[in-house]
């Protein structure tokens, strides 16, 4: 249907190649985030190629219906195929008229690349709008190849089915609020629900001692609640009869002193404004039942405002909900138990004035101050978050809470939040709770959305991060240490007390049972160039598994024992590795032996030169020789 001032327009415009093609208003309907139904309207007659706006215009529209797009998305649809229709006309001028998806001249290829190399000089550098424009009409044109009775330009066709050129851009991630930013907005949450519940309280015992205006008078406060609880006079009779100025009271009820310099109209306007605010909750008032449920829930701000009273089932233990995220077509059913229930607690007294969270506790807080607006909501059921507004035309009317303004709602509450205002960064500051409480378990966290939404999006936060780093860092620091971990090395008073008939005192401060420390003396423990504590728990093997890499890697294991007795394998290990040395590229050697040789000279450091020509001595007396495995009498490049 055209809009109210438009005329309609739906005529023909035939073609010879495609035969008559409908021009005239295209709309869709599609929710919001609130659920609430919208109406999108497209009319191609406003652009000289209304042949091709108008073709578009029925893909834009199948497609919608099609994929049930929220009105965000549609939005931003109609809006490339806006821009896109706009160039066209530009480009192609006196030729516009005759621009088509079917038709290969004049030729859109060329003119879809030029419109889309022209979209990131229109926005800030590294925004998602060029890549998501240029996407989501490319999704249009390639929703005619799928239908063989709408004819499309082969050429368009093969350009249209590749991916864009444009960069996607980046986004900036929400970072979640701090600990201390969050207990303060729960505090003030709390507070501004007392401060709402003893005005709602208050107004009502005063509805209950006053009676119609029209036979107390106009001036008292009491009276004029009465006459619009009862809806006996309506608000802009009242605005009109209150005579000013006005009582004490009723002045105390209009802030910033909004009645002066103004004219009668204005000036009731406000004071029926006041005095309906003293009955109902307004925009204002539902930030911090909002605050307050994300806070308690973890779920999204989206879901929270969409509660309705068939959302909410009190049980003996707490309270069950239904929760509808629409961005996600998801319903999840979440139970939050009693406080008094988890800490086995008889009685409980009630805490609306403490930062204390209980679910149930809080819907019955908003129903109990939401109550008044849902008896004259018209459906049913009634959203919980409902909100009284009086408009310039003095008609009070009840609605779903829009809740705009967050940050002055935290200006008021006179918080110093470190960072940006948005009460998204509160779901976020639960999730990050989630995700230390569940040691990091995905599976655990991301139990109201995807997994990789987690990953994505939540994991991108502050805290998050320094979790994730002292995690990597511990771990680095685990291996590294392992790594790092060489062989003990004995000398010889070390070596003697072993080979005392009570070693105990040398058993405690080396770490050796009683029967390691007899396989030691026996030898049952040598591996060729060292001893080896225990040759089943390598660090280098599996568990329960026999070292494969001795003695070559000896020399880097925590487990080998390196006695004086080891002298002259050492020396000869160290003749190994010179030749590979001279062998192997300095990168190659360094790569495979550059630990073992380190390790090796650091021992050999420690030997005296006695000790080291006595060692010498032995080796060429033919006593000791070095046996190394067949695997490492041979050296390959990597």
């Amino acid at each position: 249907m055209p809009r109210r001032g438009e005329r309609r327009r739906d005529f023909r415009h035939d073609d010879p190649q495609m035969g008559p093609v409908r021009i005239g208003v295209r709309q869709v309907i599609t929710p919001d985030s609130r659920g609430k139904k919208r109406v999108l309207r497209f009319d191609p007659s406003q652009f000289a190629c209304r042949t091709l706006a108008a073709e578009l215009a029925d893909e834009w529209v199948e497609y919608i219906e099609v994929t049930a797009r929220r009105t965000g998305t549609a939005s931003r649809h109609r809006q490339g195929l806006r821009m896109f229709c706009e160039h066209v006309d530009a480009q192609l001028a006196d030729r516009a008229a005759e621009a088509s998806l079917a038709r290969a001249d004049p030729d859109l290829t060329a003119v879809l690349l030029a419109w889309e190399q022209s979209l990131p000089a229109q926005y800030p550098r590294g925004s998602t709008r060029p890549g998501t424009f240029a996407a989501n009409l490319r999704i249009l044109i390639n929703r005619r190849q799928r239908h063989p009775e709408r004819a499309l330009a082969a050429r368009l066709a093969q350009v249209a089915a590749q991916d864009h050129g444009l960069a996607w851009g980046t986004t900036q991630e929400l970072d979640e609020f701090s600990r201390k930013d969050k207990a303060a907005l729960v505090r003030a949450a709390w507070d501004d629900v007392t401060r709402l519940r003893k005005r709602l309280k208050a107004g009502w015992e005063m509805v209950a001692a006053g009676g119609h205006p029209a036979e107390r008078g106009w001036s008292r406060m009491p009276d004029l609640l009465w006459a619009l609880a009862h809806q006996a006079v309506s608000p802009q009779e009242m605005a009109r009869t209150v005579p000013f100025p006005l009582a004490p009271e009723l002045a105390a009820i209009i802030p910033d002193n909004r009645t002066e310099g103004r004219s009668c109209g204005l000036r009731g306007y406000f004071l029926v404004h006041g005095l309906l605010n003293q009955l109902y909750p307004n925009e204002r008032d539902l930030h911090a039942f909002r605050v307050l449920l994300i806070a308690a829930t973890g779920h999204s701000p989206e879901e929270v405002t969409s509660l309705t009273e068939d959302s909410v089932e009190f049980t003996e233990g707490g309270i069950r909900l239904t929760m509808t995220k629409n961005r996600a077509r998801r319903i999840h059913r979440r139970a939050f138990a009693r406080i008094d229930k988890l800490n086995a607690v008889e009685h409980v007294q009630e805490y609306a004035d403490r930062p204390r969270l209980e679910v149930s506790a809080i819907i019955r807080h908003l129903m109990e101050a939401t109550a008044p607006l849902r008896e004259l909501y018209g459906t049913r059921p009634a959203p919980l978050f409902l909100q009284g507004t009086l408009p310039p035309n003095v008609q009070f009317t009840v609605g779903r809470g829009r809740l705009r303004h967050f940050g002055q709602w935290v200006v008021e509450m006179g918080l110093d939040l470190e960072g940006r205002a948005d009460v998204r960064r509160l779901r976020k500051s639960v999730k990050v709770e989630k995700a230390v409480a569940f040691g990091g378990r995905i599976t655990d966290i991301a139990d109201d959305h995807h997994e990789e939404t987690f990953r994505g999006h939540y994991a991108q936060g502050t805290t998050l991060r320094m979790i994730s780093g002292q995690v990597i860092t511990t771990a680095q620091q685990s291996w590294f240490d392992k790594a790092i971990a060489g062989p003990v090395v004995l000398d010889a008073a070390a070596e003697t007390a072993l080979g005392e008939q009570d070693p105990t005192p040398a058993l405690r401060e080396l770490g050796l049972s009683a029967e390691q420390v007899e396989d030691l003396r026996s030898g049952a423990m040598e591996m060729g160039v060292t001893s080896c504590r225990d040759p089943f728990d390598s660090p280098f093997s599996r568990p329960g598994d026999l070292c494969t890499v001795a003695p070559l890697r000896c020399l880097e294991c925590r487990n080998a024992w390196i006695l004086p007795s080891h002298l002259p394998q050492l020396l000869l290990f160290s003749d190994h590795l010179d030749g590979l040395r001279t062998r192997l590229s300095p990168v190659h050697f360094q790569t495979l032996w550059g630990q073992t040789a380190a390790n090796l000279a650091a021992v050999l450091a420690e030997r005296t030169e006695a000790e080291i020509t006595a060692a010498r001595r032995h080796i060429a007396d033919g006593a000791n020789t070095l046996q190394l495995p067949l695997a490492a009498r041979a050296e390959f490049d990597a």
